[in-house]
């Protein structure tokens, strides 16, 4: 098992890993910027080295720097968390090279998976429902609106590189996919440096539901049961659950066993997550793989008994793990809302200095965050405040719990999305399970397709 682990992130996520580390008897490097000295996860690790100042990219993007704390440190090993450099196969190279170990998957894995049309034919190729679309990426204009006509609008041109929506662009009818198509590769460039883009047919009313993998040095893969995604804008998740309420145990067996065999097909090792869209019918195809710890994992946590992170750190030292899938269990329901430093009605940042932070408690209750009481929220990074995690024995104490939760959660002197959160829990359709990707724009309008 390794001495020492550097966490090559910071907030909440690096305090997660931290946590596990103290409970594994393993040291700890916390790296941070000049904007992040006060931070909690600076003040919890064993050791900490400034990076850099605030703006990402002379930071915690900054390789050269990120491996000159783990030499000077004498770390053993690199966890990245989510975000920044999680899922950069540059970044886990280098550190193979330096003799250190990345706590993910091999690069070859993260280029495989990062590049999505090459990450849907590995999906095709190994049995896995794919949406009829474009045999790989597609360049000229002209041979893209034929194929969208043979798949029939509404279809989706999307980015090859990257996530987070950016690249994406709708399309209702025949006569808007020239400038879609243009746009589409345009912001793909521009946001990812890479204007490949492919052309797939769009479910207009899909559910987001994704798979958690574990696969350890030693070939044994396994699910660890599916979480529902479907409450998100813009294509950022709001509000994630395990298990899902339209998932039955047969249905539940067939998508991990799916996730299962691509994850074998790239030889993939470490976390994973697999990402399928569902339609009204609960037919589910495969939409991508995202090579690292998920934001959400804390719900499949708590409705397995099985730490993510821990395995992951297990993983990375060429250990076995330590469930086989005979052995993974589901017990009740976990529901997890993303607090962001947010106008809820805009979702426009709101940075600044909390005077009052008050978080809930009370069983079933978890709380990750990195925040405090005079904590700033810095410009400089992502928005959220903290993850609010409950769990109950069935999905209606849940939703319960969470909105008692969220009553309790005080935060003054930035704006939050706890109002926006409490309106969702609340909805007769959310009660119901009757929910898609298309939620929020009961609440809020679509940004025009153009």
């Amino acid at each position: 098992m390794f001495k020492k682990i550097l966490i090559a992130n910071r907030g909440e996520i690096a305090l997660r890993v931290i946590r596990a580390c103290k409970e594994m008897g393993i040291r700890t490097v916390a790296v941070h910027s000049t904007a992040d000295a006060d931070s909690l996860h600076v003040r919890f690790a064993d050791e900490s080295v400034c990076i850099g100042p605030p703006r990402s990219s002379d930071s915690y993007l900054h390789v050269p720097s990120i491996i000159s704390a783990a030499e000077i440190t004498d770390s053993e090993a690199i966890h990245p968390g989510y975000g920044f450099l999680a899922e950069n196969a540059s970044f886990a190279e280098v550190c193979n090279s330096a003799g250190i170990k990345f706590i993910g998957p091999s690069p070859e894995s993260i280029k495989l998976m990062g590049d999505k049309a090459i990450a849907r034919d590995t999906a095709k190729k190994a049995g896995v429902p794919v949406l009829p679309g474009s045999d790989g990426i597609v360049m000229d204009e002209a041979v893209a609106v034929e194929i969208a006509r043979d798949l029939g609008f509404p279809v989706i041109v999307k980015a090859s590189a990257g996530g987070g929506g950016k690249g994406m662009r709708v399309v209702l009818e025949e006569a808007d996919f020239a400038s879609a198509f243009v746009m589409a590769q345009s912001e793909a460039l521009a946001a990812f440096g890479n204007a490949d883009v492919y052309v797939e047919k769009y479910i207009s009313q899909p559910r987001h539901i994704e798979i958690q993998l574990l696969a350890d040095e030693k070939g044994n893969v396994i699910s660890l049961g599916e979480r529902e995604c479907s409450i998100q804008r813009r294509h950022q998740k709001l509000v994630e659950e395990a298990l899902s309420p339209t998932v039955d145990a047969p249905l539940r067996k067939r998508m991990g066993e799916m996730g299962i065999a691509i994850a074998k097909a790239v030889r993939y090792r470490n976390a994973g997550t697999i990402e399928f869209l569902m339609d009204e019918n609960r037919n589910f195809y495969f939409m991508e793989m995202n090579t690292r710890v998920q934001v959400e994992h804390p719900v499949t946590e708590l409705v397995t008994g099985v730490d993510i992170v821990k395995e992951q750190i297990r993983i990375a030292a060429g250990l076995p793990l330590s469930i086989t899938q005979e052995q993974v269990t589901f017990r009740g329901h976990s529901i997890e809302c993303r607090i962001n430093a947010e106008c809820p009605e805009k979702f426009t940042p709101s940075p600044g200095r909390i005077t009052t932070f008050n978080p809930p408690g009370g069983p079933g209750v978890r709380v990750e965050t990195a925040a405090y009481t005079q904590y700033v929220i810095p410009p400089y990074y992502d928005s959220m405040i903290a993850k609010l995690i409950v769990y109950a024995d069935t999905r209606s104490e849940a939703i319960a719990r969470m909105l008692r939760a969220l009553d309790e959660f005080i935060i003054e002197g930035v704006k939050t999305t706890i109002p926006l959160h409490k309106k969702i829990l609340s909805d007769p359709d959310f009660h119901s399970g009757n929910i898609s990707t298309k939620f929020m724009e009961r609440y809020y309008s679509p940004a025009p397709v153009t």
